[in-house]
């Protein structure tokens, strides 16, 4: 990479940040002026009925951070309004920045119009000279992501996909697979309506099982009734589920019940890394016969293992154990000579690569029975023992796939996540008109 981008959050003056603003003076020298650009993000609100922009609180920031040693060489100004030139002419006089590096970021119809936003301000030409970089081209051509960014403007139909989740009050816990989504909405023309499941509200409440957990402060069984009905109500309103991954046993049985329920509606399913394994998880329950079929992440003594513990990670030491980073994935076809979904939405191709973030795996000495049984591994790692990717057959299921890795990390505004694409062409209705010529080809 030609640029390192740091992102360093939070106030000026916070002592969290201050060891982490002492870096970067530091650091300005070690590497010289001309390889370091320092950009401060401040607001400047918009106040009283006359709608007049306040400048202090840039004022303000620029001077505590000028006080640390650090000089911003470009000011992004947040406001709701577009910067007027009043404005952008006093934050330049009283912050030492040349009027043109006072860029506006003001409110627009979606994220992705922000890119153009800058780059009719001309940071572009302002990045590459202070860096000494000379742009391939220039201006750059960025009509594609224009394209993107205006078509998602004026979408009409929308698609309604349920997140079965564990942390659906922090939904930044989500953040990577709801990007992967809003990618692949836009690749399929859809609006994408999101619906927040709360996994364990997928379990009916049953106040004499013992295995349910305790009532909140203020919830009462009613209460929690309600949730369970609201909750499978939207799960059944869906066009699509997708099950992310988590850890820790809270919400499991509600994702294998979603699994469950998508199997049986053919309703489409995405499970991610812990979505994957519940899949297999329901598929040895209710299919195999095999009731005791669980993970020994969540019951370590189960009589029938489906998911175990990968034998090179170790148990007792949890940090950094974990099997990360990109592998290789060897596709294969469904036992009946089928190619696999997800061989199409891969492009066709015989190996991918993708990010992974687990310590569990499918029990490899499990593997025969599922797959006689009719769910196919159609991905497996270069050595063939490690699964990767499950789908049910296409004349079986719509679209019924789950992946160990994490394709979300790969997703990109104009190229969505192959897995993702999948799951709302699905839910669309289109992944039939997508595959026909593939298929036939």
């Amino acid at each position: 990479a030609d640029v390192c981008l740091i992102e360093l959050g939070g106030t000026v003056g916070d002592i969290e940040s201050m060891v982490f603003l002492e870096a970067l003076r530091q650091f300005q020298f070690r590497v010289g002026d001309d390889n370091f650009m320092l950009m401060f993000v401040s607001l400047v609100p918009v106040l009283g009925s006359v709608g007049e922009q306040k400048t202090k609180p840039t004022q303000h920031g620029v001077k505590e951070l000028r006080s640390l040693g650090l000089s911003p060489k470009v000011i992004f100004c947040r406001s709701s309004t577009p910067l007027e030139a009043g404005t952008c002419a006093k934050i330049s006089s009283f912050c030492h920045v040349p009027a043109t590096h006072c860029i506006s970021v003001h409110d627009v119809d979606n994220i992705y119009h922000v890119p153009l936003l800058l780059m009719e301000q001309n940071l572009h030409n302002i990045i590459a000279s202070s860096l000494s970089l000379t742009l391939p081209t220039n201006p750059p051509d960025i009509s594609d992501w224009r394209r993107f960014a205006v078509s998602i403007d004026h979408f009409t139909t929308s698609c309604k996909i349920a997140l079965i989740g564990k942390y659906s009050t922090f939904q930044d816990s989500y953040l990577s697979v709801i990007k992967a989504l809003k990618h692949a909405s836009v690749a399929v023309e859809r609006d994408l309506d999101l619906m927040w499941v709360e996994a364990s509200d997928l379990i009916e409440p049953n106040e004499s099982d013992p295995s349910q957990p305790p009532l909140e402060d203020g919830e009462t069984w009613s209460t929690r009734a309600a949730r369970h009905k609201e909750a499978w109500s939207m799960l059944e309103s869906a066009d699509g589920v997708i099950v992310p991954g988590g850890f820790g046993v809270r919400g499991v049985e509600g994702k294998i019940r979603a699994a469950e329920y998508c199997r049986k509606s053919k309703k489409p399913y995405l499970g991610v890394c812990l979505g994957f394994q519940v899949m297999v998880i329901e598929y040895a329950r209710n299919v195999l016969g095999l009731e005791a079929a669980h993970s020994t992440e969540f019951e370590e003594g189960t009589e029938e293992p489906f998911v175990v513990f990968m034998p090179e990670v170790d148990k007792d030491n949890m940090g950094g154990t974990m099997r990360l980073g990109a592998r290789d994935t060897v596709m294969s076809d469904h036992p009946s000579g089928e190619k696999g979904t997800c061989y199409y939405l891969y492009g066709e191709r015989d190996v991918i690569s993708e990010r992974h973030r687990h310590r569990y795996e499918v029990n490899p000495s499990k593997v025969s029975s599922v797959v006689s049984s009719g769910l196919s591994f159609v991905g497996r790692d270069t050595t063939g023992t490690r699964m990767e990717i499950a789908e049910l057959p296409r004349d079986v299921h719509p679209f019924y796939v789950g992946c160990q890795y994490h394709p979300e990390f790969k997703s990109r505004p104009l190229k969505a996540s192959p897995p993702f694409h999948g799951l709302l062409l699905a839910a669309s209705g289109q992944l039939g008109g997508w595959l026909e010529g593939k298929v036939k080809k």
